[in-house]
C-alpha cells in the first residue's frame, strides 16, 4: 500500500527497538506538514504485521533490531509489499551493510547520525519512488564487480557477513549467539564457513582483515 496522491501526507512506519529513538523521530517529524508517523514497531514480526494491516508509504528500518535479522525482515517485506519504500537507518558506516540492504530491496541507507533535514529529504525522495544513497554507493551499484573481482568478505552469505563483522569487532561466539538468538554451536559453524571462504586460519586474521578494510 505504497501508492499515494502527491497532496496526501507521507505516512511513515518506524521500526526500531529503542523507544527513546522512536520518540525522537516522532518529534522530528511532528513539525513537517507533509510527513506523518502513522505507526511504530519494535521488532521484525511486529513490523510485518503492521504493514499487512495498515497503510504506509515509507518504512524506517533499524538495522539491528532484536529477533529476526533486519535483513531477513526486509526480504520478507519486499516479497509481501514489493513497492513499499524502505529507508534503512543504521549506527554502522555505509561500507559495512549498505550494499546488502540495497540489493535486498531497500530504497536508501542513512546512518543514525544524519541530520534531521537529510532524513526528511531522504523520506520524501524514496516515497516518490527514488533512491537515497551516497555518490560512492551509487557508483558501486552501477559498476558491480564480477565474481572473480570480489573481495573475500563479499563471498559470505548475509548471516555469515553479520557474524564476521561481530567477530571483527572482538565479540566472542557466546556474545554473538546471545545477540543473534543463535546457539554457540551454530555460530561456530558460521565461523568455520567464514574462515574457509575467506581462506583464513583464525579470529585474529579475521579481525585484522576487518580493521584493514574498515568494516568495523
Amino acid at each position: 500500500m505504497s501508492e499515494r496522491k502527491d497532496s496526501a501526507k507521507i505516512k511513515i512506519l518506524i521500526a526500531d527497538d529503542h523507544p527513546i529513538f522512536r520518540q525522537g523521530l516522532k518529534h522530528a517529524f511532528s513539525d513537517t506538514p507533509d510527513l506523518e508517523v502513522a505507526g511504530e514497531a519494535s521488532n521484525g514480526a511486529e513490523l510485518l504485521e503492521k504493514v499487512r494491516t495498515g497503510a504506509y508509504h515509507v518504512v524506517l528500518l533499524d538495522i539491528s533490531m532484536g529477533g529476526k535479522s533486519s535483513l531477513e525482515t526486509l526480504k520478507q517485506l519486499k516479497v509481501e509489499r514489493p513497492k513499499m519504500a524502505v529507508l534503512v537507518l543504521s549506527v554502522y558506516p555505509e561500507d559495512q551493510y549498505a550494499m546488502r540492504f540495497i540489493r535486498a530491496g531497500a530504497s536508501g541507507y542513512l546512518t543514525k547520525e544524519s541530520v534531521s533535514d537529510q532524513l526528511m529529504e531522504a523520506v520524501r525522495k524514496v516515497a516518490r519512488g527514488g533512491r537515497y544513497v551516497s555518490h560512492a554507493l551509487t557508483e558501486k551499484l552501477a559498476f558491480d564487480f564480477a565474481d572473480h573481482e570480489k573481495l573475500p568478505h563479499e563471498y559470505l552469505s548475509d548471516r555469515e557477513y553479520q557474524v564476521f563483522c561481530m567477530i571483527g569487532a572482538g565479540k566472542s561466539l557466546t556474545e554473538i549467539g546471545k545477540e543473534l538468538s543463535l546457539s554457540v554451536k551454530t555460530v561456530g559453524t558460521h565461523r568455520t564457513h567464514i574462515l574457509e571462504k575467506m581462506k583464513m586460519r583464525n579470529n585474529a586474521q579475521l579481525i585484522q582483515y576487518a580493521i584493514l578494510n574498515q568494516l568495523v
